[in-house]
């Protein structure tokens, strides 16, 4: 007899010899402490298929004797009924789970363009467009079915809800040139690449969830040192003050500065003591708190963070200032004030420095509700003084203007309508500016600083008015019988383009109509307010406060331009011949590109030149804006007469990124992303000027105009010689080389801000094409400008 520990023992049926001898002896006391056999929980897959027992060992003592592996792959499978069957429903949801994932990316490449030639694309494919982009108005809604140009969902915060952005957003952009570039290196571009990494991205709320009480804040010592912990001493609180009617009160006008300077004085309390809370004085600190920190900074020795932007950042210091004003405006609801207006409206300005774009809409939407709690929105009653009835209507017209712009710069409906406005627009003569609180020196016979809240006003709506204009019209131009957007139908684009030219007027009139004590002067001959990209001269005895008006009202003209003209850069496709755009399609395309050019050469010398922008947040997001447009614009006309001239000008980004940098964290990473940008625009240049030919032949490649752009001094919009002949296109171009597999390594490829500091990162081994980085690495020489590539 074996025992069980011994050995195998194979399993059989037993015979009538075999159970003999064991009825015939009785049980002996040694065989009643043999040992119970150890229990295994699962067999090795080995003994499982020759059916014999096995241990608890790896590995078991069978496998051990035979040489074989001992391998146990289902260790966890189901040993009971009620446990396969959930099991089935498990596997069953994930099935669908990954069915509806492979459903939503079909159709997301219906509706955008993956690619373009000379690059492998799914044919079929057109410009690249996010989903959905095609919106049906019911009958009842709108009396008729109309098509509405849709928008994307993407998350732009620390949290990963996804927020909806319009056609006119910079966020619809991103995600048609990341769709574009998807399909370019055969790998995914998710839109979050391209978002800078803000406050927003690091933390849900500009307190950076605190968790100490604001009482105990309160009674810290805060001492001589400005902390973004603790409130500051009346001494530090007038400093701040002070800064804010230097810096935004003469741009946004919308608190007097005597009334305040008695209100504030008026929560004074006991000598030693915090004075009275408000909600006005807290949030006046915080927005200049932005300013204050960030020149503080700029002056120190500590570096920030290029990768994630932490509590310590200027864009949220005064935040506990913020906080406390939110609190205090909770109480304020049901019976709003004019204060309770100026407060939403400094939130939002806050927020928006803090790159919390929808907490800004949001705080926007309650100043407009308040505001017309109040009646701003009409004439104020003649029983009224003078200062009182000018001061609310600067207060609903900088309101206005400030949600329309914002609305713009997101793709989403307006609060505010004019139908409905009856209020005038505020004055600005030379008695209203004495009377409005504030002692800024009178610029001449017709002009006072408050002459740029006016011009401020009109240059809005003007670009509210084509904006709305343009938009509203989709639905004449695109019917959706081709494709899924208009970017399928060439010649209904072509059309639509040339609406918009038609509609472009009121900023022509706009900007005959600007002062010449508000615009910026030209060296020699050069004209303000153009794309003529002449240098421009700051005058060394002219007043901060007017030199930024000056600048900040250029800077907002080109900026709005160039929105409009975004949505005719059009990222080619396999589907489109390279002569699909019409003339007038591409000439917009340049002209966005042209107004991006502008307003970064005069970003450049600013910031090179002087300090009239640091701390003003919202200027960075303005250049921010007009260089990714200029990458768009690289990677959809690489051939373009103006080529050479946008890669310069995102070179010359690269340097206002830095320096602005200095100041604030988040344009640290603008910089660095614009760098890898700038890697893959010149890795596709080199392509395409034949320096790496794989051995097929490829499909042409949109390229530029085919006649020269011709820039109208009227209009400063671009238009094509129709009399000139067509520029001939380089034939490295029409025959460059064509291969799927020419890109099949970048798949490997890690794209992100935080690795992106070497470029041989960024890029799998391509042929001999280590080798050529040392160029693109070599650091910009004189202003930043590396020397581009050729057009």
């Amino acid at each position: 007899m074996h025992s069980s520990l011994e050995g195998p023992e194979v399993s059989g049926p037993k015979t009538d010899k075999d159970e003999k001898p064991a009825a015939s002896n009785p049980p002996s006391f040694e065989a009643s402490l043999r040992p119970k056999r150890q229990q295994v929980a699962r067999a090795c897959d080995s003994c499982r298929m020759h059916r014999i027992k096995c241990d608890n060992n790896i590995p078991c003592k069978n496998c051990a004797s035979r040489g074989e592996p001992c391998i146990n792959k289902s260790p966890s499978e189901r040993r009971t009924l009620p446990q396969a069957y959930r099991e089935i429903d498990r596997l069953k949801q994930k099935v669908r789970e990954l069915e509806e994932q492979l459903e939503n990316e079909r159709n997301r490449s219906l509706l955008v363009s993956a690619a373009a030639p000379p690059f492998a694309t799914p044919p079929g494919t057109t410009d690249s467009s996010p989903t959905p982009d095609v919106v049906i108005i019911p009958p009842g809604a709108a009396g008729r079915h109309a098509q509405v140009w849709g928008g994307v969902m993407t998350s732009t915060g620390q949290s990963p809800q996804k927020s909806w952005y319009g056609p006119s957003s910079l966020f619809y952009y991103i995600h048609r040139m990341n769709t574009y570039l998807s399909g370019v290196f055969q790998q995914l571009h998710p839109d979050d690449i391209l978002q800078l990494k803000s406050v927003a991205k690091t933390f849900a709320t500009p307190d950076c969830n605190l968790a100490e009480d604001d009482d105990k804040a309160d009674a810290k010592d805060v001492s001589q040192t400005v902390s973004n912990e603790a409130y500051l001493n009346p001494t530090q609180e007038e400093y701040f003050l002070n800064l804010y009617w230097q810096s935004y009160h003469p741009m946004l006008a919308i608190v007097d500065e005597t009334e305040f300077r008695r209100h504030y004085r008026s929560l004074a309390t006991k000598p030693g003591k915090p004075r009275k809370p408000s909600p006005l004085v807290d949030i006046v600190i915080a927005v200049s708190m932005q300013v204050g920190m960030a020149m503080a900074q700029r002056n120190s020795s500590r570096a920030l963070s290029a990768t994630e932007v932490g509590k310590d950042d200027p864009s949220i210091a005064g935040r506990l200032y913020y906080r406390r004003c939110q609190r205090l405006l909770y109480n304020e609801q049901e019976a709003p004030t004019l204060m309770t207006v100026q407060c939403h409206m400094l939130s939002a300005v806050y927020t928006c420095c803090a790159a919390f774009q929808n907490m800004s809409h949001v705080a926007l939407s309650l100043a407009v509700r308040s505001a017309h709690m109040l009646g701003l929105h009409t004439e104020p009653p003649s029983d009224l003084p003078i200062a009182t009835k000018d001061l609310r209507r600067r207060v609903w017209w900088s309101l206005y203007t400030f949600e329309s712009k914002t609305c713009m710069k997101l793709g989403r409906p307006f609060y505010t309508e004019a139908d409905s406005t009856s209020c005038d627009l505020p004055a600005h003569d030379h008695r209203v500016a004495s009377l409005a609180g504030s002692d800024f020196a009178l610029l001449d016979e017709n002009t006072t600083w408050l002459t740029y809240t006016l011009y401020n006003v009109r240059l809005l709506l003007s670009a509210r008015k084509v904006h709305t204009t343009f938009y509203e019209r989709y639905p004449d131009f695109y019917n959706g019988s081709t494709g899924r957007v208009i970017y399928d139908d060439p010649e209904a684009l072509e059309r639509y383009a040339e609406f918009l030219s038609t509609a472009m007027k009121p900023f022509d009139d706009w900007v005959a109509s600007v002062p010449d004590g508000l615009k910026m002067k030209r060296e020699g001959d050069g004209r303000p307010l153009s794309i003529d990209r002449s240098p421009i001269l700051v005058e060394q005895f002219v007043p901060p406060w007017l030199q930024r008006q000056r600048l900040l009202l250029e800077l907002l003209y080109h900026v709005l331009r160039l929105n409009l003209y975004r949505p005719f850069i059009c990222f080619p496709s396999m589907a489109m011949e390279s002569n699909s755009f019409g003339n007038m399609c591409l000439s917009h395309a340049a002209s966005a590109a042209e107004h991006s050019i502008a307003a970064t050469h005069i970003f450049h010398h600013i910031v090179r030149n002087t300090d009239l922008l640091v701390g003003f947040h919202e200027a960075f997001q303005w250049q921010w804006n007009a260089a990714l447009t200029l990458v768009g614009y690289s990677f959809a006309y690489p051939t373009s007469s103006i080529a050479a001239l946008v890669r310069e000008s995102i070179d010359l980004s690269i340097v206002v990124f830095e320096d602005f940098g200095r100041s604030f964290g988040t344009a640290l990473g603008a910089a660095t992303v614009m760098r890898d940008l700038a890697i893959k625009i010149d890795f596709l240049a080199d392509i395409l000027r034949g320096g790496h030919a794989p051995a097929a032949a490829a499909p042409s490649v949109p390229s530029a105009p085919s006649a020269p752009i011709v820039q109208d001094a009227a209009t400063d919009r671009f238009t094509l010689d129709a009399a000139a002949p067509p520029a001939a296109v380089p034939s490295v171009v029409n025959d460059i080389p064509y291969t799927q597999d020419f890109f099949s390594g970048s798949m490997d490829m890690a794209y992100s801000v935080d690795n992106s500091g070497d470029p041989e990162m960024l890029w799998p081994p391509i042929g001999n094409m280590p080798d050529q980085w040392w160029f693109h690495a070599q650091p910009p020489g004189l202003n930043g400008i590396t020397g581009g590539f050729p057009g």
